[in-house]
């Protein structure tokens, strides 16, 4: 006589079949966080993301309304160039160049100077044709434009999934801090952007877009030397042709509106004043204290972060993929950098985001959510140039690997293999 199977659960299935679902619900529940952390990142996210880039509107409108705030910070030293190159002059003459600066409003004791290489000269000479003021305005409103690309551009690599990780990118502190200084990395950070839109599809394009990087190459130099090993091993020369192309112009451009541009750049780096500047990041701290007079110590931690870059490239060279891998060369580049102030570091954008999306902890989103609201609270108190800010860098490379590690299998891959553009 056979026994008859009854359903259970009112779900009227077989055992086996019960089992089945019921695993599958298990598994499923444990790959979803919990409702309350879900909300608690949001939350937190919201709030950071509205406070911050509140006072960056605020700070733009009294950019547009104050003109001596528009010459009292970082952004003068590009304008008083530009007022130099319009007129063929030198733009490392130390006394026409601070008395540009102090009729633009800035009250500094000294002189500020672009540090950025000759051939970014011409990147400067449009500022010279305007006012202090409206010149201002438009420069802090492109970098803007720069952020909301790039974060726009990094969050459609991963698909675009639709979260308040987007937030996170728009109110990341040393980005908005750079849009309040008027310095150039949120340039540098568009051209890693449009690098990695482009260097599948359009090679001759990203090429070009590293131009943008070369505003500030040291902070780029573990990244540099896996860029020219990728370039031989997945013969990407068109990358090459573009970068190369881009540099060229505006190298020629540079020296017809000032032949002397190499000489007096070389004079301004080797000046007492540029080598006793203090810098707050961990390479010139580990350089003031083992010898403040060995400039050569600071590329020391740069020169082994490159032979462990190439190493890190090459064991990944068959399936190399620069939205996956980049990540950890852009953070380790930015934590050996010669120099980098508190605000290059907006260009850790893509590496957190990408841990961001990669990660299934919303906790860890919820922490960098708040780390992000302790700098907001920090930069209120404590000036740019302090080693208050030593922690930061190192933080997000530790966040990072955190939120890699709760990853899971098939989101350590965002795209395919792209060892060689199309």
């Amino acid at each position: 006589m056979t026994q008859r199977s009854w359903p259970r659960d009112g779900w009227g299935h077989s055992d086996s079949g019960m089992l089945t679902a019921r695993i599958a619900c298990m598994t499923a529940s444990q790959d979803l966080p919990a409702v309350e952390s879900r909300d608690f990142a949001d939350v937190s996210i919201a709030l950071v993301s509205g406070l911050t880039l509140a006072i960056t509107a605020l700070f733009l409108c009294t950019v547009l309304l104050s003109g001596n705030l528009a010459g009292a910070r970082d952004f003068v030293s590009y304008w008083a160039t530009g007022r130099q190159l319009v007129i063929h002059a030198d733009p490392y003459d130390r006394d026409a160049m601070m008395k540009i600066e102090r009729s633009g409003g800035l009250d500094a004791k000294g002189v500020l100077f672009m540090r950025n290489p000759p051939w970014a000269l011409p990147f400067a000479y449009p500022l010279g044709l305007l006012g202090v003021r409206l010149a201002a305005f438009l420069w802090s409103l492109a970098l803007l434009t720069c952020l909301f690309v790039s974060v726009r551009l990094i969050s459609a690599a991963h698909r675009s999934p639709k979260s308040s990780v987007f937030w996170l990118g728009l109110s990341f502190t040393p980005a908005l801090i750079c849009v309040t200084m008027g310095q150039t990395s949120l340039f540098c950070l568009l051209g890693l952007a449009l690098f990695l839109r482009f260097h599948q599809t359009r090679p001759i394009c990203a090429g070009i877009s590293l131009w943008l990087c070369a505003l500030k190459p040291h902070l780029f130099l573990p990244c540099i030397a896996v860029l020219g090993l990728w370039i031989v091993v997945s013969r990407s020369y068109r990358v090459l042709a573009g970068a190369a192309l881009s540099l060229a112009a505006t190298s020629v451009l540079a020296f017809w509106l000032d032949p002397g541009a190499w000489t007096g750049y070389l004079a301004m780096m080797r000046s007492p004043a540029a080598k006793s500047a203090y810098v707050p990041c961990l390479v010139y701290a580990i350089q003031a204290w083992i010898s403040p007079q060995a400039i050569w110590i600071q590329y020391v931690p740069a020169a082994f972060a490159s032979i462990w870059a190439l190493l890190y490239f090459w064991v990944r060279r068959q399936s190399w993929n620069w939205i996956d891998n980049l990540s950890p060369l852009l953070l380790v580049s930015l934590l050996v950098a010669p120099y980098c102030w508190f605000y290059d570091q907006g260009l850790a954008i893509p590496a957190l985001l990408h841990g961001a999306y990669v990660s299934r902890s919303r906790k860890l989103l919820a922490a960098l959510a708040l780390a992000i609201l302790v700098m907001d609270i920090e930069i209120c108190m404590v000036r740019v140039a302090s080693a208050g800010y030593l922690w930061t860098v190192p933080a997000w490379l530790a966040w990072y690997l955190a939120a890699r590690s709760t990853s899971g299998n098939g989101a350590a891959q965002t795209t395919g293999p792209c060892s060689k553009p199309a």
